[in-house]
């Protein structure tokens, strides 16, 4: 088809950067955090926003993009509904991967670890910073279920508007989870498609070690 033939026919060079083992941190996180920053200082619609992979116990993957809420060096932090689908696969198989893209300096992250459920308490101070209107969504929407129109939606919200008209608790079903790190890949776009990708694995000791990879 024409349409195919033109797509094949998109592409660029990368020329904004490089990437080495002597620039590279030693530390993944105070890499990610270099990057990160640099990131936030340019022109993006949701700076936060990833890719979040997952899978069900017999392998079979799904993904889709969320907003990051929180890192250090004990992970990477984001809040969902435990029965999305994404809640029911990380029920199943505790282990996912995050990838991070930033066109506009030509690189990307890619995370994988094992994820975890953060605490009630942790869960609910976060709850209480979102916008009200945030907080009764969440209590109206049963996400990755069937809709079979959005006025019964809105209808959902306007209800919990009238249950919960000033202070909004947080759902028994909703909440964080934390993903925490046992590899890196950071990317950077080269020219010629000769690009950059340098891999953290952890040794035995816990340590951090760097690994240069075909591109």
């Amino acid at each position: 088809m024409e349409i195919n033939k033109s797509i094949s026919n998109l592409r660029r060079d990368y020329t904004k950067g490089s990437f080495s083992e002597k620039s590279a941190k030693v530390n993944p996180f105070e890499q990610f955090k270099l990057w990160f920053d640099e990131m936030l200082t340019m022109e993006m619609l949701e700076p936060t926003a990833f890719v979040l992979s997952t899978s069900t116990k017999e392998g079979k993957p799904s993904s889709r993009v969320l907003l990051l809420k929180q890192f250090d060096e004990s992970g990477f932090v984001f809040y969902t509904n435990y029965d999305s689908r994404k809640g029911k696969e990380l029920a199943e198989n505790p282990f996912g991967a995050m990838l991070f893209f930033w066109d506009k300096l030509e690189r990307q992250v890619r995370i994988e670890g094992r994820i975890e459920k953060l605490s009630l308490e942790e869960s609910d101070k976060y709850f209480q910073t979102r916008p009200y209107t945030s907080k009764l969504g969440t209590w109206a929407s049963k996400q990755s279920s069937p809709l079979s129109s959005r006025f019964k939606l809105i209808r959902k919200v306007v209800q919990y508007m009238t249950k919960y008209p000033v202070n909004v608790p947080l759902p028994p079903n909703w909440g964080g989870y934390k993903l925490i790190p046992t590899a890196f890949e950071f990317w950077q776009g080269r020219e010629s498609r000769l690009h950059d990708r340098l891999q953290y694995n952890k040794n035995d000791k816990g340590n951090w070690i760097i690994t240069r990879l075909y591109p």
